[in-house]
């Protein structure tokens, strides 16, 4: 049954999806249209706050790069791809492959949001590996897994939340902090990440197609791809090397360069967490992943190599991410996403208002797909529509309520990614390189994980206790 309803929506989205950049283009000109007509905003000062905001994403997608092409190059080394060599011979059915991919990948949304790569490098390699996995719902699995990111270590909003001076307590909104303890570690949050952990492998499992129907990996790698048979990182690097002997490939090809260098990446990272904790941002992700990355490859010109080849993927995130900030300037320089939350909280109660804010923080996303942006966006508004509606509430009742509505936008923003291909940038460059794969070959069983899920969500929002 979830097999054929997969299949149904996966065909029908492929047919309707338009490219992710032509997406992002069509959302522009609908945020444009309601900024018109809804906030009354004048057509040049649509396109001067479209401009305002063209630019303030360049630092996040500059991070977004690093993290990418990092990433694949830890995974195109050869400790990786013995690991995962070793891993085909455990895993050896399509349905254990999306099981694992899934549910691995549901675990390392929850530590961060970045992590999205290694599910990717991992399905990627799983499929190439094991008979009969259709690549199509392999990669749905990994967008899949995106979930319950927000109820996570990386989560914007509950570390906004948590951060001393954040823009609501100096525009006092809030008079204080909301620790992690009541966002992050309540039973909610808890419950909500859980079940997420078993519903969506079981749910992406229950979709495995029939045989005829499954188009694999080799089914979608494109000609040109298919012909070449390309040289390893190792051996691409050796073949550069001049006849002779000479300083400059003994300094190109030291090892001795590399301990060094990696000595003080992990002296600094042990420190970094010794005294920090699990402190997990995307400045040390990047850190993390070029340490562990030059490990892996032994030599500066292999890594030099498999960074090369890392960085031929990322044309979508260089293109799409100032659009989506110039949608984001529209929001916020306009004041539509504010008005957007205030009338669709106009008729909320303290029972409804947690689901409200799902639902808005749902709707936001699909014009700002950033959680931080979002909240930016919304936050206040959330904040505030909830202080009034919890007026004759104990002051540790409606600091609760107020983290219960603010999760509540988070999983919103979570919810509808399911169908925004933007997050698809974040995987794409590793899952689809060498391929033909698009969005729109994923977005219909994304879209079944999104119906499935509301009701996870919906459910703990509004009974699960804080």
């Amino acid at each position: 049954m979830l097999a054929t309803t997969g299949r149904f929506f996966a065909d029908k989205f492929r047919k309707v999806l338009p490219d992710s950049f032509i997406f992002a283009i069509l959302l522009t000109f609908i945020a444009a249209i309601m900024a018109w007509g809804f906030v009354d905003a004048k057509p040049f000062g649509i396109v001067q706050a479209w401009y305002k905001g063209f630019w303030i994403l360049l630092g996040f997608a500059m991070q977004m790069v690093l993290i990418l092409v990092t990433g694949y190059a830890i995974a195109i080394s050869p400790p990786a791809e013995k690991f995962l060599d070793w891993l085909a011979t455990k895993i050896k059915s399509p349905i254990a492959v999306y099981g694992l991919v899934t549910l691995l990948g549901c675990t390392f949304s929850l530590i961060s949001w970045g992590w999205i790569v290694l599910t990717a490098v991992l399905g990627r390699e799983l499929a190439r590996r094991v008979k009969k996995v259709d690549y199509r719902l392999l990669a749905a699995c990994v967008y899949t897994s995106f979930l319950p990111w927000h109820g996570g270590l990386s989560g914007s909003i509950p570390l906004v939340l948590n951060t001393p001076n954040n823009f609501l307590i100096k525009t006092k909104v809030l008079s204080e902090t909301i620790p992690t303890t009541i966002t992050l570690l309540s039973p909610m949050n808890i419950i909500i990440a859980l079940s997420l952990l078993i519903v969506l492998p079981a749910l992406m499992m229950m979709m495995k197609p029939s045989d005829e129907h499954v188009v694999e990996y080799n089914d979608m790698v494109d000609e040109e791809h298919k012909a070449m048979k390309p040289l390893t990182v190792a051996e691409e690097a050796e073949s550069l090397r001049l006849a002779e002997p000479n300083l400059s490939d003994t300094l190109n090809n030291s090892i001795i360069i590399m301990v060094i260098i990696c000595l003080g990446g992990l002296w600094f990272l042990g420190h970094h967490f010794y005294t920090k904790g699990f402190d997990v941002n995307l400045n040390i992700m990047n850190f993390l992943f070029i340490t562990i990355g030059m490990i892996c490859h032994k030599t500066p010109f292999r890594y030099v190599v498999a960074m090369k080849r890392s960085c031929s993927n990322v044309s979508g995130i260089v293109l799409q991410f100032p659009f989506y900030a110039g949608i984001m300037g529209i929001m916020i320089h306009t004041g539509l996403g504010n008005a957007i939350a205030l009338w669709i909280a106009g008729t909320a109660s303290v029972a409804t208002f947690p689901l409200i804010s799902f639902l808005i923080g749902g709707f936001v996303n699909i014009f700002v797909p950033s959680g931080g942006g979002e909240w930016a966006v919304v936050g206040s508004t959330i904040v505030q529509a909830a202080t009034t509606l919890g007026a004759n509430m104990s002051p540790d009742q409606l600091t609760s309520f107020i983290a219960r509505c603010s999760m509540a936008v988070g999983y919103g923003d979570s919810w509808t990614n399911m169908i925004q291909p933007f997050w698809t940038l974040a995987f794409f460059p590793i899952i689809a390189a060498g391929t033909k794969m698009q969005a729109r070959d994923i977005m219909g069983y994304t879209f079944v994980s999104l119906i499935v899920s509301f009701f996870v969500f919906a459910i703990c929002i509004t009974w699960m206790p804080m």
